[in-house]
């Protein structure tokens, strides 16, 4: 029989998986489910328009994105002079917002080098980056737009909020 031999925190994960949790008892009389509020893609598209919208509007040729609670992607437009880099960086943001809970823009201050987040950066898929907001109802977050190709990320910003605007009345439950 081989032995394996595992870094402490492997170990440690694997043992707090296998016992018994305090409490197993209470645990019993909680459902064993739950039930969370997904963005229809008609939705999530009607946000992705309104945002490309006020972008073109604003003079801002983008591309807008539009994802999940968990950060996976649902929309993604292009607008026709929008630059190639950014249908990687809208995807980005949007994710970096939905993944952290909060506008992308906080991301961005939240990860400065000396601050407590900084080592977030080193994730390949974060964009600390202005230009995506969390689209919310009711307390709960449904998923995030992300804006990119406006000249800064408070320009994104402003088309990212018109995009959750224009669904505001259609998400609250």
């Amino acid at each position: 029989m081989r032995h394996v031999h595992l870094p402490r925190w492997a170990a440690a994960a694997l043992l707090a998986a296998a016992l018994p949790c305090a409490g197993t008892a209470g645990a019993q009389s909680q459902p064993a489910t739950y039930s969370v509020k997904l963005l229809t893609p008609e939705t999530a598209l009607t946000a992705a328009q309104a945002a490309l919208a006020h972008c073109r509007k604003a003079g801002y040729q983008v591309a807008v994105a539009v994802v999940d609670r968990s950060g996976l992607l649902q929309v993604l437009l292009r607008d026709r002079f929008a630059g190639p880099h950014t249908i990687d960086v809208a995807p980005r943001k949007a994710w970096t917002a939905a993944s952290m809970r909060m506008p992308s823009t906080e991301v961005a201050a939240e990860t400065q080098a000396g601050k407590p987040m900084s080592g977030l950066r080193a994730l390949p898929q974060l964009m600390a980056a202005g230009g995506a907001v969390l689209i919310e109802a009711s307390g709960a977050t449904l998923g995030a737009i992300g804006v990119s190709g406006a000249p800064g990320g408070d320009a994104d910003d402003d088309c990212a909020r018109a995009g959750v605007k224009a669904i505001a009345d259609a998400i609250e439950f």
